[in-house]
């Protein structure tokens, strides 16, 4: 009987840019930074001109000078939540819920561990005054949970919620990562990690900003474990995104095609708000609203809106990386990344910045 299976394309008959291992590179684990600095703006910055290719290296305290009267800029203000939870069964086993997606009321679907042990209808037993009922598996392999609690929910998950630092900070959640595992202009709750880049600003550096006539205009994008999900198909194509809610509201649209016909520069603070701008694009115009976007940007897809990205330095093979290679070239990304492996650069989430114009 024929496999049903499809063929496996060989590696060398996929495009160079469309090959998952192309975005491979190596990266000393010493250089993944396990700590934020003790002053957000003293994180490096490497700036890329994308035309050029030119690169040189200086300090995020020092973006005043790097930007331009009239500058817009897209930050997301999206709050992480303290979205690990942990609880014992009646029977005394041990339980890790991590919320993922609002759904209704009390409902959330979350990762549970261990899920097979942890049968629909287990009672999870948090805190004082707080529960959790396990439900039915969803589409994803996650599960339904059903929280059980008096007063609000938010003060609640504060109080017996840990913050969810990514895999590669090889430590548990300390009380300050409360504060620095999040940007100082965080707003709406919904996200389980935080939109790295904005963390590097600080309310001082940003009243700079406006001083000199840089403006602010806000986007929002939950951001979900799928930033952290390995691309595993060899041809990047093929890769499915998970779904993230996002918002575009009108005046930020509306600031967006006022900069574009001003002849300004419209730069996304993050991976996230690029994501975001070039979610809602149709007709090559941006469009107000909100959805869940699946949208995965790669080198040869078309980036309508931003003029430039302020970016943290991204997992190798990750759809990050892939992004702003689309963005800035996959040669000029790919030197940048040696250059800053070279000269000691921290990585990822409580890394140093690149600015790309």
């Amino acid at each position: 009987m024929p496999s049903s299976k499809k063929p496996k394309t060989p590696d060398t008959d996929i495009p160079f840019q469309y090959r998952r291992t192309s975005y491979e590179y190596d990266l000393p684990k010493e250089l993944i930074a396990q700590y934020p600095l003790e002053t957000r703006s003293e994180s490096r910055l490497l700036h890329l001109d994308r035309n050029s290719g030119t690169i040189d290296h200086t300090h995020f305290s020092r973006l005043p000078a790097l930007l331009q009267e009239g500058d817009l800029l897209i930050i997301n203000r999206t709050r992480v939540i303290p979205a690990r939870i942990f609880g014992k069964k009646p029977t005394g086993g041990q339980v890790e819920i991590f919320l993922l997606n609002h759904l209704e009321e009390n409902r959330w679907e979350c990762m549970v561990r261990p899920s097979a042990r942890t049968r629909a209808g287990s009672r999870v037993i948090i805190g004082e005054g707080f529960e959790a009922i396990v439900h039915e598996r969803t589409e994803e392999h996650n599960r339904v949970v059903e929280f059980i609690y008096e007063g609000d929910f938010w003060q609640t998950l504060d109080l017996h919620g840990k913050m969810p630092l990514p895999p590669y900070i090889e430590r548990e959640a300390e009380e300050k990562d409360r504060q620095t595992y999040q940007t100082v202009y965080a707003g709406h709750r919904g996200s389980v990690a935080a939109p790295t880049a904005g963390l590097h600003f600080t309310p001082d550096l940003m009243d700079d900003l406006r001083e000199m006539g840089v403006d602010f205009s806000e986007v929002i994008l939950h951001v979900g474990l799928g930033t952290f999900r390995p691309v595993r198909t060899d041809d990047i194509r093929e890769h499915q995104m998970h779904s993230e809610f996002c918002i575009v509201p009108p005046a930020t649209a509306e600031a967006i095609r006022h900069a574009k016909s001003d002849k300004r520069r419209v730069i996304a603070v993050g991976t996230t708000s690029m994501r975001t701008l070039e979610s809602f694009v149709s007709g090559g115009e941006l469009q107000a609203g909100e959805k869940w976007t699946e949208l995965f940007v790669y080198p040869g897809k078309e980036i309508f809106i931003p003029d430039g990205l302020i970016t943290n330095f991204h997992m190798p093979g990750s759809t990050l990386l892939m992004l702003v290679s689309a963005f800035a070239g996959f040669e000029n990304i790919m030197e940048a990344y040696r250059q800053a492996v070279e000269m000691r650069y921290r990585f990822f989430s409580y890394g140093d910045a690149m600015l790309i114009v």
